[in-house]
């Protein structure tokens, strides 16, 4: 047996047998409630515990954390490097805790237990890392005035920042909002899905311990509905991070206009294309469009779920995909081996089934998938939807699942034409072995982010991320998140 392999098996782990978080934390401790909302097991449909609704009330006493955690602490204030090094310092004990973490994760989530290990804690550690060097790397600017003034332009943090992070990716998605927000010098009331909530909070008690202060990170759990619109309208709350539906995010946009004005982030839905032209490299492409969609069942906002593939080559990579949506086998996210993912739970598979159902009934036609895997938990298989009119449910409708449509074209025109979305504008990728063309639909297609024979974001953290149209507002990652997290100020003096 290799290393890999034993390390993998030790990561297995029995559910049952996890001790999970309990309460808020807030203020460096954790703070008991009454355990109002169930938790469940998306691997096998099992209740796991339940956690506590936080009310108006609990939100007071998170911001109230916050600001006195700024303001006894000054970290706002503080020389750059200290906060860098607590980050780091951060980082670290997130990589050296990664096997509990992951456990936390796992058991309520879609997100294998190696797979998390593997890959979504040491990119969050870079990514906080990252963010951590911004903040002894970017500088104020003196602006060019009229003689006999002193022009300035400096910024200074928000102070206290509200972030609500969706259940696809619970550690990387808290990454995001916590990484930016406490390197430019604010506290963060975090709010992450009530379905998978334990990582975010043992995340908040490694602040602690890696000495970040004790109120800089407060994690409350609850719905978005009183939860979230608690954060959202709290006047004690300067900014408001968000990643989820675009429906949650118009609904977070009425709640601040209505409470509040104050700057906002949302990161939203999409229904991304990908569009892969006749010279593409078929092997390549092949691998992408899979990556792009198969992972974590579909459950993240940048799938590439609908495919325009040059009709000279349709049949073939048609053909190609079908074989390996095919391949697939679940497994549950505590397994040593990695298997397909669970769907969140029976509600969103019931969603996609249904989604998919129409899609047959409107003209589509089903190569693969079309149903769930026979086994318990929620599973559903890979499906590739042929032929699909543009008003297709399966076209216009982010499904969130492992379902992607596969539509054709004849001309460099009708792909773009294909590709426009009238609501999303989140990623788009790009397949052929010509650049000029590449690079010319690349400036056509309305999307933020635009990907050339490749597909998903990389680690390379200094580019931003977010939507168009609506599919967002502003961006995460990059310096551009950070810069979020700061507000300017003018400054002019006579001299």
């Amino acid at each position: 047996m290799d290393n890999q392999r034993e390390v993998t098996m030790t990561l297995a782990f029995d559910p049952a047998e996890l001790t999970l978080p309990r309460g808020h934390y807030i203020g460096g401790r954790y703070v008991p409630a009454r355990d109002q909302i169930t938790v469940t097991a998306p691997s096998n449909g099992a209740t796991l515990g339940a956690v506590p609704q936080a009310d108006m009330a609990v939100v007071d006493r998170a911001v109230e954390a916050a600001r006195t955690a700024l303001r006894t602490s000054g970290w706002g204030r503080a020389a750059p490097r200290e906060r860098l090094r607590a980050l780091h310092r951060w980082a670290d004990l997130m990589e050296e805790e990664a096997p509990v973490l992951a456990r936390l994760e796992a058991v309520c989530s879609s997100r294998p237990v190696a797979d998390t290990v593997a890959g979504d804690i040491p990119v969050t550690a870079e990514q906080i890392r990252f963010f951590a060097e911004f903040a002894d790397k970017e500088c104020d600017a003196l602006a060019p005035t009229a003689e006999g003034s002193l022009g300035m332009i400096t910024s200074e943090p928000h102070g206290v920042v509200g972030a609500i992070t969706p259940w696809n990716f619970p550690i990387s998605m808290a990454g995001w909002k916590l990484g930016p927000a406490l390197a430019a010098g604010n506290a963060v009331v975090l709010k992450p899905s009530e379905m998978t909530p334990w990582s975010a909070l043992y995340m908040a008690e490694l602040s602690v311990r890696a000495s970040l202060p004790e109120g800089l990170v407060n994690v409350i759990l609850g719905d978005g509905p009183e939860t979230g619109a608690a954060i959202t309208g709290h006047p004690g709350i300067d900014k408001i991070s968000f990643t989820g539906s675009t429906r949650a995010g118009a609904a977070i946009m009425e709640n601040v206009a209505r409470c509040r004005i104050k700057p906002m982030t949302l990161e939203l839905g999409g229904k991304s294309p990908m569009i892969v032209f006749e010279d593409a490299d078929l092997d390549l492409a092949a691998d992408c469009l899979e990556r792009g969609i198969l992972p974590n069942a579909g459950q993240f906002c940048v799938a590439g779920s609908r495919m325009i593939v040059a009709r000279s080559i349709a049949d073939e990579l048609a053909g190609r995909l079908t074989e390996r949506f095919s391949r697939h086998e679940p497994a549950a996210t505590w397994d040593a081996q990695s298997g397909f993912c669970p769907i969140i739970s029976e509600a969103q598979l019931g969603r996609i089934d249904s989604l998919v159902r129409a899609a047959c009934e409107h003209g589509a036609e089903a190569l693969c998938g079309a149903a769930r895997f026979d086994r318990e938990g929620s599973y559903y298989r890979p499906t590739l939807l042929a032929g699909p009119s543009p008003d297709n449910p399966a076209v216009t409708e982010e499904i969130f699942g492992p379902v992607a449509t596969f539509q054709t074209f004849e001309t460099e025109e009708e792909a773009i034409a294909m590709a426009a979305h009238p609501t999303y504008g989140l990623c788009s990728g790009i397949f052929t072995r010509d650049l000029a063309r590449a690079l010319r639909v690349a400036g056509r297609i309305e999307a933020g982010t635009v990907w050339i024979n490749r597909y998903g974001r990389s680690r390379d953290h200094i580019l931003p991320t977010g939507g168009w149209k609506a599919s967002g507002l502003g961006k995460d990652l990059g310096r551009e998140a950070y810069t979020a997290n700061r507000r300017t100020k003018s400054v002019l003096a006579t001299i």
